[in-house]
């Protein structure tokens, strides 16, 4: 055997090649990641999103831009070198841009993601009644609205105020006219929006205080224009939101025979309750 044709500059090549080869497979960090794609699994507005990162050689190191539509976003620990999964919380609802940088503040890859108008559904033993919100006109009232809903505070609550040709009321009582408690706080009051209290709006009732809605809410059955905002002296009521589908329910409700129920007057006088409200987009 020739020994030194076992060795010979070529072979030493090929050997040194195929090391650094086996090395780089081994896992060092000498590959950029490479984003393949973008999977939306959840989004909703106020709730934490879950977002699917897929590629190769992909690592913790990345780091993600939304614009601050998408808030604390952050890697579950299930993340792998392959898929990547990212929670954050969305802020804001439309369209943003998700951008993925490398740790030297090279992007890699950006998309659009589309974070739907935040829908409600309240579900009554009658049907049932989709709202959509209006978190970029109102915001204090919608997040103020969903709070109540992610806390399911309007089960079993009742549309306790009718008027024909006005509104219906409800979220603030619960069978027998007992009024409901653990409200938080008064909000700001968000009437000079340029939101209009049109048929099919949803709006938050209030008492005589500019600044003191809580949970209860109406919506309006004709174009109610003298409750919106005037002036200071006449602030009216805020908008924020409106009936997408099942108004015909709330008509419905507007005909139920109304008396004086517990010393409040326009009360069904069959109880109108809602079974369930929740946040569906």
């Amino acid at each position: 055997m020739n020994i030194s044709n076992a060795f010979s500059p070529h072979k030493l090549l090929t050997l040194l090649l195929l090391a650094c080869l086996l090395s780089a497979c081994g896992g060092t960090t000498d590959f950029a990641p490479v984003v393949t794609g973008v999977k939306v699994q959840s989004v909703q507005y106020g709730k934490s999103a879950t977002i699917y990162i897929g590629g190769k050689d992909l690592r913790s190191s990345l780091t993600v831009d939304t614009g601050g539509v998408c808030t604390n976003p952050n890697f579950a620990s299930n993340s792998t070198t392959d898929t990547l999964v990212l929670n954050c919380v969305a802020s804001q609802a439309g369209d943003f841009t998700l951008a993925l940088q490398s740790p030297d503040g090279q992007t890699i890859y950006s998309t659009v993601v589309n974070v739907p108008l935040p829908q409600v559904t309240l579900i009554t033993a009658k049907g049932s009644i989709t709202l959509e919100l209006d978190p970029a006109r109102a915001p204090i009232s919608t997040n103020n609205f969903l709070t109540y809903v992610s806390k399911s505070f309007y089960r079993s609550t009742l549309f306790h105020r009718v008027i024909p040709n006005f509104v219906v009321q409800g979220g603030g009582y619960t069978t027998g006219m007992v009024k409901k408690t653990d409200q938080v706080a008064p909000i700001e009051l968000e009437s000079n929006k340029g939101l209009s209290n049109l048929r099919g709006t949803l709006a938050m009732a209030r008492t005589n205080l500019p600044n003191s809605a809580t949970s209860e809410f109406y919506i309006n059955l004709v174009d109610n224009l003298s409750l919106d905002f005037k002036n200071t002296a006449n602030p009216g009521y805020a908008v924020f939101g409106k009936v997408i589908q099942g108004m015909e329910l709330v008509d419905a409700i507007a005909l139920e025979p109304t008396g004086v129920v517990g010393g409040m007057s326009d009360v069904p006088l069959t109880e109108i309750a809602l079974s369930l409200a929740l946040q569906t987009k």
